[in-house]
This record gives structure tokens, C-alpha cells and sequence, in this order.
């Protein structure tokens, strides 16, 4: 035999008998990122990634460097459900990161180095650990950088809280001392080809004429159909959250991110930013996202019925051309207390809309509901005078149909306002 010892690729290891050697495959050598340190090059202070003007700006000397953005849009190279693929897909940041692990709502936040902040973005707590951040997870490949600043995060949010008379007069000056949190939230994207044959039974109303007594009467009924058909739809772009901290409510309220304007990802990007690892495995989010698309495309199946009274329904679904994106999302974070409660704003990093909670003065809520209900009450009380006064009753009639009729609209208009209310802090 003409092979050489040892085999290629095998290396020497430690053997546990005296004069045996032992080899073992060598290791697989995998692409690394080279870890990135952001540092002015003209003071050597530190540098951050600065949503006004898109660069990395030093805080001391005010040193500015723009990070590549090459915009590839939605055009962004999509991946496979393939086992390749995920061998081949890069882990970690890309740049040395420590992680923040709250002990109050359990959130881990990937932070940079030089980043001293004791405080979880997700809940304002100060009862955080502080390790060094997991280089397993998947690296991301695209984001949307910040464009919209503190201080516009600020405004919007003022501008919002005055849209409702409900919140206390107070709340403002809560909001402009709270700290805005920058930090880029974990998203998948999918895309699928869909195709559905479906088949229901489709009710249209009739009518028909019968003589009942001696007298003919129209009467309706439905008459029930079969009918079927089939549904082709691309779904692009698909956006599941990738993190379980934030409340999904308030993410689908901020869920108009242009993602035309996705560029490719690069630690500078991070810096002196927050982001957060995705808790929800591809996996899972795939799951969640083809449910959401089997229920796209139910609802475009039952558009093509002739009647939206529909039973026995059914339907085929294949799904092809399934393909998948990890992609980070710019998001602020503010949380603050309001009688021992905490509550938490989100703005979208990209457009500066806002979602959240809101506390509701029940002070001002419970005047505002007395006041509907009044009128009525007063009607009726004055209705109740005249009957008692009247001999026919006759005169009160009247008042006290109208007495009715306000007492009704006024407690109408009290349950809606009610569920406002409660509506506003409860998500």
C-alpha cells in the first residue's frame, strides 16, 4: 500500500497508552468575521452608529465615517429550507459582544462592549446580569438601518399621548424624561408560492310564495349550492417576529417598515446599538408562518364563492418556491412606571410610528360617563314628576319615550367609552 500515514486531514491527539499514537480528523476550518473595534481613528474615543446622519460619529472629537449601505431592498438573496443551507450560514455578530440577562422579565439584550447600561430596555429593570453574548446563533443578513433619532422618538410619542383625553395630565412630563432605547428586534421573512383547490356549499337566498289561511305570503329561504375553485398567490415577504419579550399587538401596530430600503448587514451597523438574538427557531416561526398563510389564502378562496354564506367548506393547500430571510429591525424601547405599574412605548425606528400603553385617568373617564348617562336619567325623572302630578298620564308619555331613547344612546355611547378606556393599557 502506497497511502501515507496519517490519512490527510487527520492530525495528532493525546493518546492514554505510552507509545500509541492517536490521530483524529482534523478540525473543519470555518469562516470567521474579523472582530470589529469601533475606535476613532483620529482620537481613539469610542464610536456609534448615529440614526441622524447614518454614520459611525465620534462622541469626542466628532469624527465621521459612513458605514457601506448598499440598499439591495427586497431583492435580498432568500435561502432554502435545505440542510446546506443552514451548514453553510454564518453565527455570531461578527464583532465581540457582551449580553444583558434580566432577571425581572428574563429578555437577553446582545449589547456592545464599551456600552455601560445597567437597564433592560424591555422593562426598565436594574435587576440585570451581565455575560458574554452567544456566538451559535444564526447571523443576520440584512436590516433596516435607524434613520429617526431620540428626539423625534420623543415628539412623536408626546404627539400621541395627546391624542386621547383619557391618559393623566401628568403623563407628558413622564415621557420626556424617559430614555429611548435604540435596539434592533430579530424578524424571519418567508416567501411561498401558494395553491389551493377548494369546494363548499354556497347558500343563496329565494323566495316563494304560499298561501297560508286563505292568504298568499312571501316567504325566504336559501338554496344551497355546490361550488369550487382554485387559488394561485404569491406571498411575499411574510414578517414574523422572531422575539417573544415584545407584545405582538404593539409590533403588528408598527409593522409598516419599508423593507425596500434593506441594506446588508455590517457590525457598524451595531454599534453602540442594542440587539436582541431571536427565541423563536426558524422552525417555529415557519409554523407560525405558514398558518398565517393558510389563512390568506382560505379567505381568498372564500372571495371567489358567489355568496359569503358558506358551509362544508374545504380546501387543498400546497405550498412551493419556500424560501427564508433573518433580518434585524430598528425599534425603540421606553419603558416607565406609573403607580407601581410599568408601562412600555415602542417607535419604529425606520418611520417613527408609535405604539404602547397608555394609563387612564378612571377619574376622567367615570366624570365623562356621568355625563352621558345624565340626560337620560333627568328625562326620566321628570317624566316619572309628571305621571305622578298628571291625573291622565298622558303628558309624561311623550317625555318619557324621549327619556328612553337618550337613556339608551348615552349608555351606548358610556360602553364604548369604557371599552376605550380599557383598551388603551391593556395589551
Amino acid at each position: 500500500m502506497n497511502e501515507t500515514f496519517p490519512p490527510e486531514n487527520y492530525i495528532s491527539t493525546e493518546s492514554a497508552v505510552p507509545g500509541i499514537e492517536v490521530y483524529k480528523p482534523a478540525p473543519v476550518d470555518e469562516e470567521h468575521r474579523e472582530v470589529v473595534d469601533f475606535r476613532c481613528p483620529r482620537c481613539n474615543g469610542v464610536t456609534a452608529y448615529s440614526a441622524a446622519d447614518g454614520g459611525l460619529t465620534c462622541a469626542y472629537c466628532g469624527y465621521y465615517e459612513p458605514p457601506p449601505q448598499t440598499v439591495v431592498g427586497k431583492g435580498v438573496e432568500a435561502f432554502e429550507f435545505t440542510v446546506e443551507t443552514m451548514q453553510r450560514a454564518a453565527h455570531g455578530w461578527g464583532d465581540a459582544r457582551k449580553e444583558l440577562v434580566c432577571n425581572s422579565c428574563g429578555a437577553h439584550t446582545t449589547l456592545s462592549l464599551d456600552m455601560l447600561t445597567h437597564t433592560c430596555p424591555f422593562c426598565g429593570s436594574n435587576q440585570v446580569v451581565q455575560l458574554k453574548a452567544p456566538q451559535d446563533v444564526l447571523r443576520p443578513r440584512f436590516l433596516i438601518p435607524f434613520t429617526v433619532d431620540a428626539d423625534a422618538c420623543r415628539r412623536q410619542t408626546g404627539e400621541w399621548l395627546a391624542s386621547s383625553w383619557m391618559t393623566p395630565a401628568n403623563l407628558q412630563r413622564l415621557v420626556r424624561t424617559a430614555d429611548f432605547t435604540p435596539i434592533y428586534i430579530p424578524f424571519w421573512t418567508f416567501d411561498a408560492q401558494a395553491s389551493a383547490d377548494w369546494r363548499a356549499e354556497v347558500g343563496h337566498t329565494r323566495t316563494k310564495t304560499v298561501t297560508v289561511n286563505g292568504k298568499r305570503q312571501t316567504r325566504t329561504y336559501t338554496e344551497w349550492r355546490w361550488e369550487s375553485g382554485h387559488v394561485e398567490r404569491f406571498i411575499d415577504d411574510l414578517l414574523v417576529n422572531g422575539s417573544t419579550r415584545l407584545s405582538q399587538i404593539l409590533l403588528d401596530r408598527l409593522n409598516n417598515y419599508e423593507l425596500e430600503q434593506l441594506v446588508a448587514y455590517q457590525p457598524e451597523f451595531l454599534a453602540g446599538i442594542g440587539a436582541q438574538a431571536y427565541d423563536v427557531t426558524l422552525d417555529e416561526a415557519w409554523a407560525s408562518g405558514r398558518e398565517q398563510m393558510r389563512q390568506q389564502v382560505k379567505q381568498a378562496c372564500r372571495g371567489q364563492a358567489s355568496t359569503s354564506k358558506i358551509r362544508n367548506f374545504s380546501m387543498n393547500l400546497d405550498f412551493s418556491q419556500e424560501s427564508w430571510r433573518y433580518i434585524l429591525l430598528p425599534v425603540y424601547l421606553a419603558a416607565y412606571r406609573y403607580h407601581d405599574r410599568s408601562y412600555q412605548v415602542m417607535v419604529n425606528g425606520q418611520t417613527g410610528a408609535v405604539a404602547g400603553q397608555r394609563p387612564v385617568d378612571w377619574r376622567k373617564v367615570g366624570l365623562a360617563i356621568a355625563a352621558m348617562l345624565a340626560p337620560g336619567v333627568l328625562l326620566g325623572v321628570v317624566a316619572l314628576a309628571l305621571a305622578a302630578t298628571a291625573s291622565d298620564g298622558e303628558t309624561s308619555a311623550p317625555i318619557g319615550v324621549v327619556a328612553a331613547i337618550v337613556f339608551v344612546l348615552g349608555l351606548a355611547a358610556a360602553a364604548y367609552t369604557f371599552q376605550t378606556a380599557r383598551s388603551l393599557d391593556d395589551v
